[in-house]
């Protein structure tokens, strides 16, 4: 059944392509098959043969089943292509109305369980002047696709290029690192929990199966009036360092470079300090710690020595420092105290956060049990310090309150986690379009760059100029008023504001924090007599019960979370946009929906196995069951089954035999 499936496919194809020509003359059907299907065989000729009666087609059949290799028994014609000219067995459909010339060429190639045969069907409509098509033709006959090119292989970059139809479009992918990092278990990386290879996929095996080319190397820079970019190679190999460079046209420009470590202007902080933003600066404070307890437990240092080099700052109380914080708790206390347990009560741990408290972006009552927490561990967490400079010996804090320099701390390594810059390419790209006040692209609401057509950006790079509300309130109103009156009554209230939901998203954000079931609550202050149909809002009403939703405008935060859905949404946009170039509608809107972020949720890992979550609808859940729940979602969201069960063969490596703690 699934044979004949397969050739009635190939039968309703060429009658569909029939109907596309302007002198189809002759259509050969050209069979191979091995002495197993005969019955096969015979159930092709006579659907063709009915189709051929149906549209006068002229059938010549050729047999070729007593040919002793099944699977290459094919009859591709009577004559063998020439220099130049396009293969019988090539898949395509040419048009050339000017000269009315039509060509068609179809192969269908369908193999059975178990090797049963392979049939090629060859529709083959000769050329007035008598002249097989060449590669030339081809070339000059087949639409021309936008070229598409892609910066970055981070969240947002190999997001998109999973979710992108590959075969509407020419497109490239330029990027220093040739593999997708999952970044969320860098921390774990880092404290030898996880080995850098379980999270790390190259990106030629995400994007193999599609038509898309990948370049490691820069881009250095964006020419956005002749759209080109300039890209250097970023080999080790230094005889080559000019003569790689080269230049990429483009029609769409994807910028998902992802962003570079803030250090705030502080002195000191490139050359002393570890980040933790790529797979090798994992590596690297993994080597470095090991490195510091092996320095320590030479006998020729002292008791002070050996507790500065153990001493381990880590800068920055969000996310990423709170949970190296806790990994580099447990690797200390789980797996190095066995090894040097003479080493074990002199090695501390110091978080500095500007904020008044660390997880400041979590509920409160995270942010509380975390400091509590890491009180009961020893980890010291200084609370309202800012780190001004930071020397070969120590580091520098100054108190945020008074700005005067009141400490300083000796150190044997230092994190740096405490936010993101803007990469050199992405500052000087801004500057040619008007951007250059600011710290990121800004982009619409559909992911363009404002001022720059053709050109998108997403992830840590760029962010949404969300409107407010406020300053449109005029347009709104005349929009709801539709019988001029001057007043509006609750149902257009309800109506325009329901219209208007997918461009403001701060209205859904207010409806759930405020627990409203819909956006009648905003008018709780204008209905008086509790009775909708007696509201009457002028334009003053109207203002206050729509601009209070403004208090939730607020920039969305640089997390994969959000970068991977920008790639996903802009893929489905971009496939979109295929089929129907015209983005905007005959009444002057826009035809696909703006971006809209849905927050799923947020993990902080605190140690000893508990986990932190902040999860949708207000919900906060802390303890060894979030783990489980931690351990499911990051195994669930791996880009590929190899990854995903390096991890978890990792984790419980871990439960077995402990952290690695070899020095490589």
């Amino acid at each position: 059944m699934a044979m004949q499936s397969v050739l009635q496919n190939a039968a309703r194809f060429c009658l569909l392509q029939r109907e596309r020509l302007t002198c189809c003359r002759t259509l050969q059907l050209n069979l191979a098959a091995c002495s197993r299907d005969r019955e096969s065989s015979r159930l092709l000729q006579n659907w063709f043969g009915a189709l051929g009666r149906q549209r006068k087609f002229h059938l010549r059949s050729y047999d070729n089943s007593s040919a002793p290799a099944p699977a290459a028994a094919l009859t591709l014609g009577s004559r063998v292509p020439q220099a130049g000219e396009l293969p019988s067995f090539m898949y395509g459909v040419l048009l050339n109305r000017k000269r009315r010339v039509s060509y068609l060429l179809a192969a269908v190639a369908a193999t059975g369980c178990l090797g049963t045969g392979l049939f090629v069907v060859l529709a083959d409509a000769g050329r007035e002047d008598g002249r097989r098509p060449t590669v030339a033709d081809a070339a000059d006959t087949l639409p021309k696709k936008k070229k598409v090119v892609v910066l970055g292989t981070g969240w947002a970059g190999t997001s998109f290029l999973k979710h992108l139809d590959s075969t509407q479009y020419d497109v490239s992918v330029v990027a220093p690192r040739n593999c997708f990092v999952f970044t969320p278990l860098l921390p774990s990386v880092a404290s030898g929990t996880v080995e850098a290879r379980s999270i790390t996929e190259p990106i030629r095996r995400i994007i193999r199966k599609t038509d898309v080319q990948f370049y490691q190397s820069e881009c250095a820079k964006i020419d956005a009036k002749s759209k080109r970019i300039l890209c250097k190679h970023v080999s080790e190999m230094g005889r080559w360092e000019e003569d790689q460079d080269f230049t990429l046209d483009y029609d769409l420009l994807v910028v998902a470079v992802g962003a570079t470590n803030n250090t705030f202007g502080s002195k000191g902080v490139q050359e002393y300090c570890h980040f933790l933003k790529e797979i090798e600066d994992a590596a690297k404070i993994r080597d470095c710690i090991v490195e510091r307890f092996e320095t320590a437990s030479l006998p020729t240092f002292s008791l002070d020595e050996r507790r500065k080099l153990l001493h381990f700052v880590v800068v920055g109380g969000g996310p990423t420092g709170v949970e190296y914080a806790a990994e580099l708790h447990d690797l200390i206390h789980e797996d190095l105290s066995r090894l040097y347990p003479s080493l074990e009560k002199d090695a501390t741990i110091t978080v500095v956060q500007s904020a008044d408290h660390i997880l400041n972006s979590f509920d409160r009552r995270i942010s509380e049990y975390a400091e509590k927490k890491f009180a009961r561990d020893g980890v010291d967490v200084k609370i309202g310090w800012r780190v001004s400079e930071v020397t070969d010996k120590c580091i520098c804090l100054k108190s945020k309150n008074t700005g005067n320099i009141v400490q300083q701390m000796p150190y044997g390594m230092v994190v740096w986690s405490t936010g993101i810059g803007t990469r050199p390419m992405v500052t000087d790209f801004m500057a040619q379009i008007g951007q250059g006040d600011r710290r990121v692209l800004a982009t619409d609401q559909w992911l363009q760059v404002a001022n720059c057509e053709g050109v998108y950006a997403l992830g840590d790079c760029a962010s949404i100029e969300q409107q407010r509300i406020c300053d449109n309130v005029i347009n709104l109103f005349e929009l709801a008023d539709k019988d001029k009156s001057g007043f509006l009554t609750a149902e257009e209230f309800v109506e325009t504001v329901d219209q208007v939901r997918s461009l403001y998203p701060q209205i859904d954000t207010y409806l759930e924090h405020e627990h409203m079931q819909g956006v009648t609550g905003l008018l709780d202050n204008a209905i008086e007599d509790g009775k909708q149909s007696t509201v009457q809002l002028d334009l003053k009403l109207f203002g206050q019960a729509v601009c209070k939703v403004d208090s939730q405008l607020k920039s969305m935060p640089a997390t994969a979370q959000v970068a991977d859905q920008q790639g996903v949404y802009l893929a489905h946009c971009f496939n979109k946009l295929a089929k129907d170039p015209t983005n905007i509608d005959s009444g002057g809107h826009h035809k696909l929906e703006p971006f809209h972020y849905r927050h799923l949720g947020e993990f902080a890992p605190l140690g000893g196995e508990v986990t932190a979550a902040e999860l949708p609808g207000d919900w906060v859940s802390i303890g060894h069951s979030t783990q489980w729940l931690w351990y499911s979602v990051y195994a669930s969201l791996q880009v590929s089954w190899r990854t995903r069960v390096l991890v978890v063969f990792d984790w419980t490596k871990k439960f077995i035999f402990g952290r690695d703690s070899s020095r490589m």
